[in-house]
């Protein structure tokens, strides 16, 4: 059931521009009908207005292909194949499961977790907007880290085990992951994988997904966007701090962009001409840069800051807060030219600085085609370097990892991953319960050196 609310400002408005019409059919309560008057806006807005939706649009394009194009239903868990790259920027050192979970205000759903031991693991649960409700491992919940779980919307009450921790939840509809590593016995994995379940009661009410208009990572939405903007808005709460302010100018730039086909006209060219540039500008680069790399530290819980969520929502959907994961991307060289399969790349590691060293879990390199941030295939079937690579060092003890399309002489072939001939490419560095200096951004990872 979904949480339908209006900021004062959004009252004002629709106030200003509706006249009563007994008999007239409405959405809105007081059967009011808008009237369409031309409300200016500035260019401004109507960028800032595009930037904040799009995040949204972009959880509800996964919604609406989880569901209605996958089939995969509410309330059913989806255990992934290990080492299955069939989605966008997979990550291949865990198993994976996840699901759309739906609850109502007198049901709620039971999330059984197994015991885990001595294997990193957590239950990421995350809103519509990409934001990070909880994680559920012993970091968290040291005093039920497995279990029963019950999933309930906040303010609800409804029956739940005597046994079960109960956990509250912004709206009706969440997307849960679940990470189990790997390590060096993916059978036991495998295993725990299976052992996540869900109790569902009968009778939940689900709505649908918002029906919203196609659009690609090569072809973003435009002007469209702002069409169904109080249907958007209706569908989930947002805790971006700012978000009652963004929201009205959204909705100021909906009325005028319905309010005739020159406005209209003038929305979208500017949508094609600022906020779309705008994006994937900040795509190419965004947050702190050194060496290559490319990190947001409000990753999973991001503030204010709508830029960052769209493009981890666009890049990585479902990333995780930075204490879980903290996930470094690397588009260029340090010379900031864009990585290609054409050059050849060292990443150096000294010995005081091994990514080993940072962890209180693991660490992981995936090479990426783009812009649609899928695994490239290559003769070897490698697609990403971890912890457990066996790495080799180089005579003062450092470790290099290259990067070419053909192995470069006289190294060791453990240190190699191929990236595609002629081809762009991109990669994501993840580092699994990282230590301070990572966190604090004291350390990087080394810099992605193009070799002549």
């Amino acid at each position: 059931m979904r949480n339908y609310y209006k900021t004062p400002l959004t009252l004002l408005l629709i106030l200003l521009s509706c006249v009563y019409l007994p008999g007239c059919k409405s959405n809105h309560p007081a059967q009011k009908s808008i009237e369409k008057d031309t409300v200016p806006v500035s260019d401004q807005e109507i960028v800032d207005a595009y930037t904040y939706l799009y995040g949204r649009y972009l959880v509800i394009q996964q919604e609406n292909h989880d569901i209605n194009t996958e089939r995969v239903g509410y309330n059913k868990i989806k255990y992934n194949p290990l080492g299955s790259a069939q989605f966008v920027n997979p990550n291949l050192d865990v198993a994976n499961l996840e699901s759309w979970i739906a609850v109502d205000s007198t049901h709620a759903v039971i999330l059984n977790i197994p015991k885990i031991e001595n294997r990193y693991y957590t239950v990421e649960l995350l809103d519509g907007w990409g934001e990070v409700i909880t994680n559920i491992n012993e970091r968290n919940y040291p005093k039920t880290p497995y279990g029963k779980f019950a999933l309930c919307i906040k303010g609800t009450n409804p029956p739940i085990p005597s046994d079960a921790v109960k956990i509250e939840l912004p709206s009706a509809k969440i997307k849960m992951l679940a990470r189990v590593e790997l390590k060096d016995t993916p059978a036991i994995a495998k295993k725990l994988q299976k052992q996540f379940t869900l109790t569902v009661p009968d009778s939940i009410r689900i709505d649908s997904p918002v029906n919203i208009p196609e659009f690609t990572s090569q072809k973003p939405i435009g002007g469209a966007i702002f069409d169904k903007v109080e249907e958007v808005l209706s569908s989930y709460p947002d805790k971006m701090p700012k978000a009652k302010d963004l929201q009205a100018t959204a909705e100021k730039v909906a009325i005028y962009n319905s309010s005739g086909p020159n406005e209209k006209r003038r929305v979208d060219s500017i949508v094609v001409a600022r906020a779309i540039p705008a994006f994937l500008a900040g795509a190419k680069g965004f947050g702190t840069q050194k060496g290559g790399w490319s990190v947001s530290y409000v990753a999973g819980n991001f503030g204010d800051d709508m830029m960052a969520r769209d493009i981890i929502n666009y890049g990585g959907l479902w990333a995780n807060a930075i204490q879980e994961a903290i996930y470094f991307v690397g588009l260029t060289d340090s010379g900031k030219e864009p990585l290609s399969g054409d050059n050849v790349y060292e990443i150096c590691f000294s010995k005081d600085s091994l990514p080993g060293t940072m962890v209180n879990a693991f660490w992981s390199v995936t090479l990426y085609s783009v812009p649609d941030y899928r695994v490239v295939k290559n003769s070897i079937k490698r697609y990403n370097i971890n912890n457990l690579s066996g790495l080799k060092s180089n005579d003062d003890e450092s470790v290099s990892i290259w990067l070419a399309s053909k192995m470069p002489k006289d190294i060791p072939q453990t240190n190699w991953l191929p990236t595609p001939k002629g081809k762009g490419f991109a990669l994501t560095f993840r580092m699994y319960v990282s230590k301070d200096p990572v966190l604090q951004g004291k350390w990087f990872p080394a810099a992605i050196h193009k070799v002549k």
